[in-house]
């Protein structure tokens, strides 16, 4: 059986939201499947000394540009949000329960966090807002609010976080497949060849 495609990605990432559209169709063209990960870049990003594009002088108003000029060439409805970047820890707490607990659901529950936020300009931090989304797709929300403050989710998504550092990863999308890593959205036409040809 071919190794599973590693996806991993921060809800506040815009192009972690296009890969999010896109990586499913990329796996399923090459009948690979997907391993989501879900990961906070901003200990990332302090452990690197670098930041959130948007926030760094000159790059912050040309990713803010990119970001929609790629969403039109890709056909993928988006909207920046009107608070962005956010912190996403609840989002992702939350996606590393449903994962565990309701894996049947984990990535429409990822998908739609995802599209909440970067089509309807819903804040994913505010937890409730998380829950509403878990509660419309049928998760119990109930018992993911009780496990979002435990300190065993939260060691979790911590411990998730430095597995992705160790591996490399340094932004969001970030894939790893058959040893070959590719960041960004704008690297998954290489990642399709690569998938396609098993090299580049």
């Amino acid at each position: 059986m071919s190794n599973p495609i590693d996806f991993y990605f921060d809800f506040s990432s815009p192009y972690g939201y296009f890969g999010a559209v896109e990586i499913g169709k990329l796996a399923e063209k090459h009948g690979r499947q997907v391993n989501w990960h879900p990961i906070l870049l901003g200990p990332i990003f302090k452990q690197i000394g670098t930041n959130s594009l948007v926030l760094i002088p000159v790059k912050g108003e040309y990713s803010r540009h990119d970001m929609g000029r790629t969403a039109r060439f890709h056909n993928i409805y988006f909207k920046e949000p009107g608070n962005f970047p956010i912190g996403t820890q609840v989002a992702a707490r939350a996606a590393l329960w449903v994962q565990e607990q309701q894996p049947a659901k984990a990535v429409d529950f990822i998908r739609t966090v995802y599209s909440a936020y970067f089509t309807e300009d819903i804040d994913i931090s505010v937890a409730a807002n998380v829950l509403r989304i878990a509660g419309d797709l049928g998760i119990d929300a109930g018992a993911l609010e009780a496990a979002l403050s435990t300190q065993e989710i939260k060691d979790k998504l911590k411990q998730a976080t430095e597995d992705a550092a160790r591996a490399g990863v340094f932004g969001s999308p970030f894939v790893i497949v058959d040893g070959e890593a590719f960041w960004g959205f704008d690297r998954f036409t290489q990642l399709d060849a690569f998938l396609q040809n098993g090299k580049i």
